[in-house]
C-alpha cells in the first residue's frame, strides 16, 4: 500500500514562495531536524536512492528502493511535474522536494532510510534537500552530494573508505567551527563525495551506510540508479 508524506500542519508549507519566504521556512524547519539515529536504524534492510533532474521547466524525480544486503532493486517510482521554483543557491529543496515527494508517494515499499543526491545539514541554514525531505517523510536521510556547497576540509587519502571532516567556516552561515559533514572517498583514486546527515541519523552512521551502498562506482548504488531513472535523453 502506498503511503504519504507527513501531514503535520507545522511541516506543511507552500512551495511557490519568494526567496525571502523560503529562507524563513528553512530557518523554522531546521530546528526540527534530528541528528540522532532513528530506532532500529542499525537493522535497516531497505534503502532508497533519490535524484531529481530539471529541464525545460519540467522536473523529473526517481526513487529507487534496494535491498541493503545485495543492492538488488526492489522497486522504482518516478514522477514528473512543472518546476515550481527558480534556481536559487541554497533553496534547491523548494525546486526539487515537490516532485521527489510525488515520486515517493507512488512507492508500495517503505524504505528504512534514503540516500539523497543533495546536501543535508551541510547548508547555510542547516536544511538542504536531504534534511527537508527527511522531515517531510519522517525518514532517516543522508545527503550525498557530488560537490561542496559550504565548509572547508582537507583532502582525504586516496583509498576508498577514507574521509576527512567538513567544517563550516562561517562565510555563508555565520556559524563557524561546526562539523557539518564529511568528505568521503567512495572509490580509490576518484573524486570524493560530500556526506552529511539529513534527518534522524548521526554522521558516523551516515558514513557507514553510504559506504555499505557502494558497488564499485563513485556514486552509491541507490543514487546512481536514481540518477539514471531521473535523467532524460
Amino acid at each position: 500500500m502506498s503511503w504519504r508524506a507527513s501531514q503535520s500542519s507545522d511541516l506543511r508549507h507552500p512551495w511557490n514562495v519568494s526567496a525571502a519566504e523560503a529562507r524563513a521556512i528553512q530557518q523554522r524547519l531546521q530546528r526540527r531536524v534530528s541528528r540522532r539515529n532513528a530506532p532500529g536504524l542499525q537493522r535497516a534492510r531497505l534503502v532508497a536512492g533519490v535524484d531529481v533532474s530539471v529541464k525545460h521547466g519540467l522536473s523529473r524525480a526517481a526513487v529507487v528502493v534496494l535491498r541493503l544486503t545485495d543492492l538488488e532493486v526492489v522497486e522504482v517510482a518516478a514522477a514528473e511535474t512543472p518546476t515550481p521554483f527558480p534556481y536559487v543557491p541554497g533553496l534547491l529543496s523548494f525546486r526539487e522536494c515537490p516532485v521527489a515527494t510525488a515520486a515517493f508517494e507512488k512507492l508500495a515499499t517503505r524504505p528504512d532510510f534514503a540516500l539523497v543526491d543533495g546536501q543535508g545539514i551541510a547548508h547555510p541554514r542547516r536544511l538542504g534537500l536531504a534534511s527537508h525531505l527527511g522531515l517531510l517523510w519522517d525518514l532517516p536521510t543522508i545527503g550525498c552530494a557530488k560537490t561542496r556547497f559550504i565548509g572547508v576540509h582537507d583532502e582525504p587519502h586516496a583509498e576508498a573508505g577514507c574521509y576527512t571532516d567538513l567544517v563550516d567556516d562561517g562565510r555563508l552561515s555565520g556559524l563557524p567551527g561546526e562539523l557539518i559533514g564529511a568528505v568521503l572517498r567512495t572509490r580509490t583514486g576518484v573524486k570524493p563525495l560530500y556526506i552529511s546527515l539529513g534527518h534522524r541519523i548521526d554522521l558516523p552512521t551516515a558514513l557507514d551506510l553510504a559506504l555499505a551502498c557502494c558497488a564499485g562506482y563513485r556514486l552509491p548504488e541507490p543514487t546512481r540508479l536514481a540518477h539514471l531513472h531521473a535523467g532524460r535523453d
